[in-house]
């Protein structure tokens, strides 16, 4: 009893109840650490890192990765006496993009003690892409069907690895696009109109012209920053804040602003320019039309593990059917700077970064002003400002 409960106890302690466990583990583990690498690209700085973890999962003597030219980024292991036979046949094999075989017979170096008997090499091919490069392996035995087959899901993991990190290149890349797209839909009449407070104020009050430029540099300095695609909560409100000064100072009385915001989710991480398109719809319906004016309402709230954030004005509204599928403000003025600045281009980054459960939600009708709201996740991996 006692021996049993010893064996146990130790074998709980491993975390493993058999070898098969074990080896399942450490194999996963062995990828996880080659993805690590490659998810930042195919070069020789990955290729050095992930190519013990490969040969780890082929079991070979030595392995190799070469560029989309043939080019040597990394070898692990022995055999570099063969390193120009495997690079010839990885060439062989860009240019058919097909696995090759290379037996003893070919790779008899005539060393004496020379334990290499064959090479295999296998293209990494992404779907889009193409061929991106080779993966080798130096064998000190007959390559058999088994190695075959180890080597192309191998390689077809690696490929993976390497094409998630173009996804994410694109991706990023895509996501800067939309954001320069929005800064160019920054109304223009906006900004001239801003130019032209300040400078009604420059004789009749200067300190007031003072401050306006000071916040028209900040708000500038902030809508056409260039690093990252996320902020924070507080920026973007003192972002919009800066905006609402200007545009108060433009209509006086007739802009009512009205803010209320939790303080626990001002730290919440949201796309950059997310609100400020929102709000200065709400400032230019809230206004359209009415001699009176407008209110905007801007509120910010504290919702469990979520914020939900919404920009409402009391303008004119407009017909919902406009923005169902087919509608004018669905398609390509929902992305332009006509109607509505922006919506669409502020849906599809929250969308991207938070999933389809995240988009923005209008609540309209003509005569009854226009509200829009947006739920943002308090945490998100791989989402920081």
């Amino acid at each position: 009893m006692v021996v049993v409960l010893l064996i146990r106890r130790l074998r709980d302690r491993r975390g493993f109840s058999s070898p098969l466990e074990r080896v399942v583990h450490d194999t996963l583990h062995t990828a996880s650490q080659a993805a690590t690498a490659l998810r930042r690209g195919l070069s020789a700085e990955s290729a050095t890192v992930a190519a013990p973890h490969l040969r780890a999962l082929l079991g070979t003597a030595a392995t190799a990765l070469t560029d989309a030219r043939g080019e040597l980024l990394a070898w692990h292991g022995g055999g570099e006496q063969h390193a120009e036979d495997l690079l010839t046949a990885a060439r062989r094999a860009l240019e058919t993009s097909r696995r090759a075989l290379v037996p003893h017979a070919d790779v008899d170096c005539g060393r004496l003690g020379c334990a290499v008997r064959a090479l295999v090499v296998v293209p990494l091919v992404l779907e889009d892409t193409g061929v991106v490069g080779v993966l080798g392996a130096v064998s000190t035995s007959e390559a058999g069907p088994g190695l075959l087959r180890t080597a192309d899901e191998v390689a077809r993991y690696a490929a993976t690895q390497i094409e998630l990190a173009e996804l994410d290149d694109s991706r990023n890349a895509l996501a800067s696009a939309e954001v320069r797209a929005l800064r160019a839909q920054i109304s223009p009449h906006f900004l001239y109109n801003a130019l032209t407070t300040i400078a009604s104020f420059v004789r009749t009050d200067p300190e007031r012209a003072r401050e306006l430029v000071l916040e028209f540099a900040d708000f500038t300095r902030y809508s056409f920053r260039t690093a990252g695609e996320f902020t924070t909560l507080a920026d973007e409100l003192r972002n919009i804040d800066r905006y609402l000064t200007l545009e108060r100072a433009r209509f006086g009385s007739r802009l009512q602003v009205r803010l209320q915001v939790a303080p626990e989710v001002l730290g919440v991480v949201l796309p950059f320019l997310a609100l400020q398109p929102l709000v200065e719809n709400a400032v230019r319906h809230g206004l359209s039309g009415s001699a009176n004016g407008g209110t905007v309402t801007v509120v910010a709230e504290d919702a469990g593990t979520e914020c939900v954030i919404s920009v409402e004005d009391d303008g004119v509204g407009m017909d919902p059917a406009r923005l169902q599928p087919g509608g004018d403000l669905s398609t390509a003025e929902a992305h332009s700077s006509g109607t509505h600045v922006g919506l669409g281009n502020v849906d599809d980054r929250l969308r991207a970064a938070f999933g389809d459960d995240y988009g923005l939600v209008v609540e309209t009708a003509l005569g009854a002003g226009t509200k829009v709201s947006l739920r943002v996740p308090k945490f998100r991996a791989g989402v920081r400002s």
